[in-house]
């Protein structure tokens, strides 16, 4: 860590632990990457696969020895209670349509709750080797090197990621018809355009539906790359839709997205 984000010790080694699962995950997840993999479809509609299943038993068991205490949350396998403080958040494949048609783009995303606050946050990209990690005080790294969100300052010069066109014609057309007028919008699903924002590659990225497992681990990391992310209602904390920015493109982004929902 550097000289300039002093490490909290408790929080150091956690965020070590949770940097250490999320590339257990991916042990597990990366040789079925290429597999002919049977896909289920659960009550929500959404996919899941055995990789999905086994990378999530895979961390649930290294996270149990590691912190015995702590409560952990899945997606796949809900949520095993703890003593209170400390909560575990886990997406073991978020992007699973991108894993079953081998889209490189999906990834492992592992948060850490203290007291209901996302302090920890690991975004572990396996397929094109990135992995993009916070914790609450410390900076922001990808692969080791710290990293920082971009300085667009105008919208209309400015990257916007978002799902694809289909899922926010289907939410928000209005918000897809305002961002289309207004800046330049790349459909790139899933948490690696999370990445791209913290690493200042993308300027901004929303989501109109989101679960705890897919927001929790992205907050850190935004937060300590100095963008900030809040939910379409404006409210900074993980909710059930994510914008996700520099920061300088906050407002402007919450006013299209207020005056178009």
């Amino acid at each position: 860590m550097s000289a300039e984000h002093p490490a909290d010790p408790e929080l150091r080694a956690l965020l070590a632990i949770a940097r250490e699962a999320s590339r257990l995950a991916g042990e597990v997840i990366m040789p079925l990457y290429d597999s002919v993999l049977t896909v289920e479809l659960k009550a929500d509609r959404t996919p899941v696969t055995l990789a999905d299943r086994n990378a999530e038993e895979a961390l649930r068991r290294f996270l149990e020895r590691e912190c015995p205490g702590h409560g952990i949350l899945g997606e796949e396998f809900g949520e095993r209670a703890g003593d209170g403080r400390y909560r575990w958040i886990l997406d073991p494949i978020d992007g699973t349509q991108s894993f079953i048609r081998h889209v490189p783009l999906f990834g492992t995303l592992v948060a850490l709750e203290r007291e209901g606050e996302p302090v920890v946050g690991v975004i572990g990209c396996h397929a094109v080797g990135e992995t993009a990690y916070a914790a609450k005080g410390m900076g922001a790294f990808i692969n080791e090197r710290p990293t920082r969100v971009s300085e667009a300052r105008e919208l209309r010069d400015s990257l916007v990621l978002g799902p694809s066109a289909s899922t926010m014609h289907r939410t928000r057309p209005a918000v897809l018809q305002a961002l289309l007028a207004n800046a330049r919008i790349q459909s790139w699903c899933d948490c690696y355009g999370y990445l791209m924002v913290a690493a200042g590659r993308a300027d901004a990225m929303i989501d109109p539906e989101m679960s705890i497992w897919d927001a929790a681990a992205l907050y850190p990391v935004i937060t300590e790359a100095g963008g900030r992310m809040t939910t379409w209602e404006g409210e900074d904390r993980v909710g059930d839709s994510v914008i996700a920015t520099n920061g300088l493109l906050h407002q402007a982004m919450l006013a299209v997205v207020q005056t178009t929902a």
